[in-house]
């Protein structure tokens, strides 16, 4: 059966209302199933979750959404294409993080002068740790800073139950790379980057890792490809060398905790003045989604009932259900 983490996962996830996690989730389960030998249970499922895809429109991260330029018919379901709003100064990072995406944008914003040494920029992250620690946000603060657009890989999409289709379809989105520069996000990657020698492992997975590691490997593009992924222990460990940078991302101490609650509310005052190391002790152990999700609710309580300050109490709260 699915193991217990991705199906607490998957009931959060929902509860949440996050479609795309929930997807994500329930494929990581499908892939898991059929790593056991349940194929057919495991078909089935895909099934239910590429019908239920079609009928919802979902949208991965809160960016404006621009149409496809891409030039082929078949990206439309392998890829989703965002422009973001956010850059790196935006996101409440530890130094042990921002300090190699600062050398990669710097890298990047001048990477024809390595390129006249015959040096390459780094360009290829896989990015480690529970959810909501920023791995996703990375991904768009990179392409804010680099004026490029996100590319979402759709592991849904991606996957077939045809021989070989899934590898052309990795194939073309390799080729894509070429000629659309842009950040290429594979998110929730264990779903198809996990150990090829686990006993029950259906073929057609291990052929698309065999194909990944190929191509990620030729790749020369001038593309940014970053793999993110909550379970690092499941990876095969022949990924690991084909990446310039592994960043693992913890969750957030005291005092980058009490930053993100104070830029969550900056634009806003309190109507009583919160401590905010109080705050921050008792979201010790909270990803940084949650702690969002918890300011956005007092702010929209705000709105709602037309206040003009945001009630220090009802955030105290608010924490404390999350957590």
């Amino acid at each position: 059966m699915a193991a217990a983490d991705q199906i607490k996962n998957l009931i959060k996830s929902f509860g949440e209302s996050d479609e795309v996690r929930f997807f994500s989730t329930a494929m990581q389960i499908a892939a898991t199933e059929a790593r056991q030998g349940h194929a057919t249970f495991a078909q089935e499922l895909k099934a239910l979750i590429e019908k239920a895809k079609k009928e919802r429109s979902s949208s991965i991260i809160e960016t404006k959404s621009i149409s496809l330029s891409l030039p082929k018919r078949e990206l439309h379901e392998l890829i989703e294409v965002f422009v973001p709003r956010i850059k790196l100064n935006d996101l409440v990072l530890d130094e042990s993080i921002k300090t190699p995406l600062l050398k990669l944008i710097e890298e990047q914003q001048r990477w024809e002068e390595l390129k006249k040494h015959n040096l390459e920029p780094t360009r290829k992250l896989l990015l480690t740790g529970e959810p909501g620690t920023g791995k996703t946000m990375t991904a768009q603060a990179i392409a804010g800073e680099l004026d490029i657009a996100v590319y979402i890989i759709r592991l849904d999409g991606l996957m077939s139950k045809y021989l070989g289709e899934s590898i052309s379809k990795l194939r073309l989105i390799f080729d894509t790379m070429q000629s659309h520069r842009a950040v290429y996000l594979f998110d929730e990657f264990d779903s198809i980057g996990s150990h090829r020698n686990q006993g029950q492992d259906i073929g057609e997975i291990k052929r698309v890792l065999n194909s990944f590691l190929i191509n990620i490997e030729k790749d020369k593009s001038n593309s940014i490809i970053i793999a993110a992924t909550n379970l690092p222990d499941s990876l095969d460990i022949a990924l690991f060398r084909r990446f310039d940078e592994i960043i693992s991302y913890p969750l957030p101490d005291k005092k980058q905790i009490k930053e993100v609650i104070q830029k969550c509310t900056k634009p806003y005052s309190f109507a009583t003045k919160p401590n905010y190391e109080s705050l921050a002790a008792q979201a010790i152990g909270m990803n940084y989604s949650d702690i969002t999700r918890a300011c956005n609710e007092v702010i929209k309580n705000m709105i709602l009932s037309h206040t003009e300050k945001l009630d220090t109490d009802l955030l105290k709260t608010v924490l404390k259900k999350r957590k």
